[in-house]
């Protein structure tokens, strides 16, 4: 395939532009990226864009300019004062086994482990919990080096076979194969060109329900546009040409559609959206789960893109679904249903002052996961909406899963903090009590740091929470270098959750901070709502205000703040690293969407319209084009010290994004007077929007926090002082 490859060698022009390299005064000299006289006119409005040569991302050009700035941000990188440190501790602190969630499916327990340093986790097996375990799947065997990364496990209910999907460099693009569990070899069942759908066995065991999209042209499978996704079924032993098309929307290409198989294995749950918001629920009722019909008639739910409905299961003939239909915080509904129809709605626990972040039928139970004041809190209730009583979590911070089976007695769920990584726990309801299942062992002292909830005013008078995480022996002076990082959007709950490069971070003296802005679903649906479209702005303001509270509070100063996000994130600190220039001392935009005029015109970035809205309207243009990062860009002004980082396979936010970015950055920080802030752009080659391999994503982490550690002031110790 013609993709950005990092060897490609192309001739450039001479000159280049200027800035000053602080580690040591010497000029850095970055490459003199070409512009073409591109305008685009949105609604008599003329928009430049000098740099749009760089979405053609398969072209020699483009691969020689990735390779031109790689050759000055890595040598950039590798000599920062502490990068070294920073890697040989983030490695220490990975080094340290941890398991998943266990899930039991053909009548033995499936969870992954890694032993500490493995690239990617391993796929084992049991009988039963206490038993011994055995290898079913261990991707590290799928490419040496780790670029083919295992993206799905699926165990097929007879026990017999599971599915796996594996993508090349972690892109979304996912080709599923099938392998048998006695022989370990892979049938030759094989299903391409699946992205953003998964895969659902049918309760024989027989076949699988799954969503793929037509092949796009060849060499363009990262920037082509997602159209006419269509929900398939495989039979085993047959190949993907014969699969069977189940649903699709041709007269609403962009929509999404997938489909999942209840508990029982008779009902087949169609979901269709238009975007990450909001959703249509169609139900099939396939009959005898032996023996499925998988073209059954497939009806209607509920319609109009009038809410979020999330389907938790069936129980005792009813339905029922999580939703936030008049309900921003969310509330739980049942209906009966018979001949694959629901019946007459009821409400079977109401929504509540705080919101529902996830649901399950589990152990005959209800669970329910909420948040109070972003803190998790699980609540057991009967299938009749009955509250029971509330799990006991090992303490503050931030659980997710619920997993397990309506017909099994068993509950885990996984449990972490900023200073307790990611622990398996099962919940013994006799007990009342949560016991861990397969405890990591810690590689630092978590008695020496402490995390504390504080909350701020935006700027519109609205309170927002934040988390801040430091040493204990923290004195607030004002000069802690300090890392403030946020997500802001799409319904996603920014958690406080475990990081390894945090714990690295505040071993050094630094200060973290997790703020919990707008756009989010930190405080429901309307949380979510005061950061989307014309909104968006508020989410920015939280941000900023939240800088402002660390400076004002004295945890740190201009001169010491960092702020890093990535993707929707990445957004973020793109804006505001381009409207507060003067707050910040460094910036790390990771895959960020940069170019909010044209996001939509690649890959899946048509899916977002429902989040941000879309440039081809008038009056979106008009609050798109006052944030959009790239077209914010002013000459002149001096920018924190800025390292853009993405992938070369990144199909979700397209790299031009951020390689246009950085052009533009560089361009502008070389007019900036006495500026000596590096604008840098580190390309993963084989990586995608949030994979790599573990050795890789270490090497990558040591690199971001060496540079934040850097510009915000920060002298790293040697590693035996900092443990």
């Amino acid at each position: 395939m013609n993709r950005v490859r990092l060897l490609v060698a192309l001739s450039f022009s001479a000159s280049a532009l200027v800035a000053q390299q602080p580690a040591s005064n010497a000029p850095i000299t970055y490459p003199n990226t070409r512009k073409v006289d591109t305008v685009a006119n949105y609604f008599g409005t003329r928009i430049a864009d000098p740099y749009r040569w760089m979405e053609n991302i398969e072209s020699p050009e483009v691969a020689q300019w990735v390779k031109e700035q790689n050759a000055i941000t890595m040598p950039f990188l590798d000599a920062l004062p502490g990068r070294d440190t920073f890697k040989a501790r983030l490695t220490a602190l990975y080094n340290y086994p941890r398991v998943s969630v266990p899930g039991f499916e053909g009548g033995r327990w499936f969870y992954s482990r890694n032993t500490g340093l493995q690239r990617q986790s391993v796929w084992y097996s049991r009988s039963s919990l206490n038993d011994a375990e055995q290898v079913v799947l261990d991707p590290n065997q799928l490419s040496p080096d780790g670029s083919v990364a295992l993206s799905d496990f699926q165990p097929s209910p007879d026990g017999k076979t599971y599915a796996y999907g594996q993508s090349e460099g972690g892109s979304d693009w996912v080709t599923y194969y099938v392998r048998d569990i006695a022989t370990r070899r892979n049938t030759a069942d094989t299903v391409r060109w699946t992205k953003f759908g998964g895969l659902s066995w049918t309760k024989d065991g027989e076949g699988f329900f799954y969503s793929r999209y037509p092949e796009p042209p060849k060499g363009q499978d990262i920037r082509f546009k997602l159209e006419h996704q269509a929900l398939y079924y495989h039979r085993l032993g047959t190949p993907q040409t014969r699969d069977v098309k189940v649903y699709s929307r041709p007269d609403n290409p962009t929509w999404y559609v997938f489909g999942s198989i209840d508990e029982s294995g008779r009902y087949l749950f169609v979901n269709l959206s238009k975007g990450t918001d909001r959703n249509e629920l169609y139900l099939a009722d396939l009959g005898d789960p032996q023996k499925p019909n998988v073209s059954a008639p497939i009806r209607p739910v509920f319609t109009g893109h009038d809410a979020n409905y999330f389907t938790l299961g069936v129980a005792n003939g009813k339905l029922y679904v999580q939703t936030d239909k008049n309900a921003p915080n969310r509330k739980i509904i049942a209906a009966p249903i018979s001949n694959g129809t629901a019946g007459a709605w009821t409400t079977i626990v109401a929504e509540g002052a705080m919101p529902i972040e996830g649901a399950s039928l589990i152990a005959g139970k209800l669970a329910i996961l909420s948040l109070k004041d972003v803190a998790s809190v699980v609540k057991i209730h009967s299938l009749d909406g009955k509250f029971e009583r509330e799990a006991k979590m090992p303490g503050l911070g931030s659980a997710s899963g619920l997993v397990g089976r309506f017909d099994r007695p068993e509950m885990f769920y996984s449990f972490s903090s900023p200073t307790m990584p990611s622990t398996v726990f099962r919940y013994d309801e006799a007990r009342d009590s949560s016991i861990a299942f397969e405890p990591p062992r810690l590689t630092f002292d978590p008695k020496q740091f402490t995390v504390e909830q504080v909350f701020y005013t935006s700027k519109d008078g609205t309170r927002v929470p934040m988390f801040i995480a430091h040493h204990k022996d923290m004195r607030k002076d004002g000069t802690n270098p300090t890392l403030l990082y946020a997500y802001g959007g799409f319904s996603i709950t920014s958690r406080p959750t475990f990081s390894t490069g945090v714990i690295a971070w505040m071993e050094q003296g630094g200060v973290y901070a997790l703020a919990n802005i707008r756009g989010g679903a930190e405080y429901g649906e309307r949380w979510h709502e005061a950061g989307m479209f014309e909104k968006k702005q508020n989410v920015f303001d939280d941000f900023i205000a939240a800088g402002e509270y660390l400076i004002r509070e004295k945890y740190t100063s201009a001169r010491n703040l960092a702020i890093r996000g990535g993707s929707n994130g990445g957004l973020l600190v793109g804006a505001v690293m381009t409207q507060r220039p003067d707050l910040f001392a460094v910036a790390v935009p990771q895959v960020g969407v940069m170019d909010m005029l044209r996001y939509d015109l690649f890959s899946a970035g048509a899916g977002w319209a429902t989040e941000y809205g879309s440039a081809k309207d008038p009056k979106a243009f008009q609050y798109l084009r006052k944030y959009s990062p790239l077209q914010n860009i002013k000459p002149g002004v001096c920018y924190p010290a800025t390292l853009v980082t993405t992938a070369d396979h990144d199909d979700r936010v397209v790299p031009s994004h951020s390689f246009k970015f950085a052009a533009t950055m560089q361009q502008a920080q070389a007019t900036a007077p006495n500026c000596r802030n590096p604008v840098l752009i580190r390309v993963e080659a084989q990586g995608s929007h949030g994979y790599r391999p573990l050795d890789r994503t270490i090497a990558e982490a040591a690199d971001y926090w060496a540079f934040t550690a850097r510009f915000t002031g920060m002298t790293v110790k040697s590693p035996r002082v900092a443990q």
